[in-house]
């Protein structure tokens, strides 16, 4: 069968980078500031392992948007459309898409998939007539049997899908038990390059070298209130082993790639399997520079004096807050002391760049803790860092907690994202909050003006190398200014009904 596997992303979250920045060797190919869709070219190699053909497309490309994507489904006839998103912010984008696509395609199924369709499966298939079904949680061995069994879908494990205009939830299929089996990602039939960039929706250029990204764990054991992850793995940490990351890596390194960042949702989490692949990395001669993600409570922390020889030159922390009373509100389970200790070896064995991701506007959080938090940065001496607004998704143990409170109505809302000061009474005002992040912000701008002067030349000269003077500015001044993005949050239904614009405060 011939299968498109289609990755559909909110415009407000890649930017592709103008022609002069474009390596001469590889004019063809579009460069874009941002992660690479790791789910499809994940999928892609498997499903062919089984006998079928696959086209991916990925909507960062000004040629791969959803009217160019039709042309294709009518001119190749695709047999199978699968639609990747991440997140609610990508949902209206995505059913734009399929609704199309249904109509250029009528006798083709088209299968959903992705964190947010995992966790809102049965809700999506009520309200998108034009779906066919739902693929939930990992696709490496559902999909396969979903190919094999279009006749026959109640045997398919983790799928949704329709019976006679009756939606059937299929039992959940177990998790994949040996990521090792698996072929690597196919990184070469998207003719996109894929440029490093900092963390999340920030718009500053790393470097241009060679980048892509690598997955060698799944899932995280702990449960921060504000994060899926957690109920989407079921709470549980899985690994591939060092001798499968080590022949990935040797490819990448083969293949030319030059930068490389791990999105797993907690590398530091087993110190003889990080000594294993840093080992085989030095060993190797692979020359590459890395990066990852981790909490500070990890004892693998540890481990970083033998990360930087590795070459490892980033590592971002999930901070979150400074203080301990917020950080155990947030169900962090780490302590301010952890975070000191951490962040400073980092800095003290040769990591290049440590960022820390920060929440505000968190419940009951004053303002003295937001700028207790920014103090904190200061004194932790980050190389970059981030400062977002708490937000609540469905899927998550805050979400939960709302509707515990009657702030969120389950069953409308399920396919909103709110920032938890637009609706709860007990958090600071949305007003008060973004006062509180610009005035923070210019504190420890002048914190490091005055007392890092070299370390903050040496950031500002890196971003100089592929950034305009221009580009720069706006990338310094964004955080006092209100962001304004193409899907904004939306209030809880019984809000909208009332005609408030604000919540209630005591």
């Amino acid at each position: 069968m011939k299968i498109f596997l289609i990755y559909i992303r909110d415009e407000d979250y890649y930017n592709i980078l103008p022609e002069k920045l474009r390596k001469q060797e590889n004019s063809d190919r579009i460069e874009v500031m941002a992660f690479p869709p790791l789910g499809i070219q994940t999928l892609a190699p498997v499903i062919r392992s089984h006998g079928h053909e696959v086209t991916m497309f990925d909507t960062c490309h000004p040629k791969m948007k959803e009217e160019h994507i039709e042309q294709a489904v009518k001119e190749e006839e695709p047999d199978i459309l699968a639609l990747s998103f991440l997140s609610t912010t990508s949902y209206n984008v995505m059913k734009s898409m399929a609704q199309r696509l249904k109509k250029a395609a009528p006798k083709a199924p088209i299968i959903v998939g992705g964190a947010f369709a995992t966790v809102n499966a049965v809700e999506i298939m009520n309200d998108a007539p034009y779906i066919d079904c739902v693929g939930r949680g990992e696709g490496e061995e559902l999909i396969p049997e979903y190919l094999d069994n279009l006749d026959n879908l109640k045997i398919v494990g983790s799928l949704t899908w329709r019976s006679n205009g009756e939606v059937v939830h299929n039992p959940d299929r177990p998790l994949i038990k040996d990521l090792d089996q698996f072929p690597y990602p196919d990184r070469k039939s998207l003719p996109i390059e894929y440029i490093e960039s900092m963390p999340l929706d920030v718009p500053a250029v790393l470097s241009l070298d060679r980048f892509c990204t690598m997955q060698t764990t799944r899932g995280c054991p702990f449960q921060c209130i504000y994060c899926d992850i957690p109920s989407l793995a079921r709470g549980r940490w899985r690994s591939r082993s060092p001798e499968h990351v080590l022949g990935e890596m040797q490819q990448l390194h083969d293949e030319g790639y030059r930068s490389i960042y791990l999105t797993d949702d907690h590398f530091l989490m087993q110190r003889k399997r990080i000594e294993a692949i840093c080992n085989g990395i030095i060993d190797r001669k692979l020359g590459f520079h890395w990066g990852c993600e981790g909490r500070v409570d990890s004892l693998a922390v540890e481990e970083l004096p033998l990360m930087v020889k590795a070459n490892c030159t980033f590592l971002a922390f999930g901070i979150e807050a400074g203080t301990q009373k917020v950080l155990d509100r947030l169900n962090k389970n780490q302590t301010i002391e952890q975070i000191e200790n951490a962040v400073k070896q980092a800095k003290k064995v040769g990591i290049e760049t440590a960022h820390g991701f920060f929440l505000i506007g968190s419940p009951d959080e004053t303002v003295d803790d937001i700028v207790e938090s920014f103090r904190f940065a200061a004194r932790l001496k980050l190389d970059t860092f981030g400062f977002n607004r708490l937000c609540a998704y469905r899927g998550t143990p805050l979400w939960q907690e709302y509707v515990d409170k009657g702030i969120i109505d389950d069953e409308c809302d399920w396919y909103k994202w709110f920032k938890c000061s637009d609706i709860d009474p007990t958090i600071l005002p949305s007003e008060v909050v973004h006062q509180a992040r610009k005035k923070g912000y210019m504190k420890l701008f002048g914190y490091l003006v005055l007392y890092r002067p070299v370390a903050t030349f040496r950031l500002l000269r890196k971003f100089g190398r592929y950034m305009t003077a221009s580009d720069i500015f706006t990338l310094l001044w964004s955080p006092f200014r209100k962001k304004t993005l193409s899907h904004k949050p939306e209030l809880p239904e019984w809000m909208i009904e009332q005609g408030l614009d604000a919540p209630i405060r005591n």
